[in-house]
């Protein structure tokens, strides 16, 4: 019978053939031991040549059209100034230009806008908490953006040119949020309904919806509403 290994010995890695005489058996170790050498040299000299390369790489620091701070290792217009991985003094960032800025960091902006449409501040400063946990530059599953989640189209029809600015997407949103309330005669837990589902979805049910993200929504609006209500300090602004 004929040895089944001959036919398929061309595909057969050099260990698994078989050596017709000691010396070949030898000379194929060798072989396979100064290949294995070789390699492992090579594979050595990469990962030094990418360590130094990570190493000496530097971080560029941009500005886009609204002002913020951005950071990326591929700089892509005169606003960006280089700054080394190994440089070890900090980079210093306004407290307004970080994305997450924080439960204070707007409560100017939200002040000022919520009496320009009679709002109480801290209903709306509760509204971005639960939207975006006070990070302007928040982006949803489903596309909405900023501050308060505007979708693009809400945005474009609030006439909200640059939904990460937050001082833009505040009065979009509050407008909306004004919109909302006049639409549901002053009812609150409709307009923060609405404000969550749509409109739409809410005038046809009669209620809030029964859906449980809009149910834990409303919840968590109303709750951190109170809370930034009862607060020592109230936001005050001078218009």
């Amino acid at each position: 019978m004929a040895d089944y290994r001959t036919a398929f010995r061309k595909d057969l890695p050099s260990p698994f053939i078989p050596a017709r005489r000691g010396n070949e058996r030898r000379a194929a170790v060798c072989g396979i031991r100064q290949a294995g050498a070789v390699r492992l040299l090579m594979l050595v000299t990469l990962l030094l040549i990418v360590k130094a390369g990570v190493t000496q790489a530097s971080m560029f620091v941009c500005r886009d059209k609204s002002g913020a701070m951005n950071f990326t290792n591929a700089p892509s217009g005169a606003n960006c100034k280089a700054h080394s991985l190994q440089d070890s003094s900090r980079i210093r960032i306004p407290v307004s230009e970080i994305a997450g800025g924080g439960p204070t960091s707007y409560d100017q902006d939200i002040s000022k806008i919520a009496r320009r449409y009679q709002l109480d501040p801290p209903l709306i400063k509760a509204i971005i908490h639960t939207e975006s946990d006070f990070n302007s530059r928040a982006v949803s599953r489903r596309g909405a953006q900023g501050l308060m989640q505007l979708m693009p189209e809400t945005a474009r029809d609030l006439h909200v040119v640059n939904p990460f600015n937050p001082r833009e997407n505040i009065d979009g949103g509050t407008r909306y949020m004004r919109y909302l309330m006049d639409s549901f005669k002053g009812d609150l837990i409709l307009s923060l309904a609405a404000y969550n589902a749509g409109p739409g979805l809410v005038s046809r049910t009669g209620g809030v919806p029964q859906i449980q993200e809009t149910r834990e929504y409303v919840h968590k609006v109303l709750k951190r509403y109170k809370a930034y209500k009862s607060q020592q300090t109230p936001l005050l602004v001078k218009e």
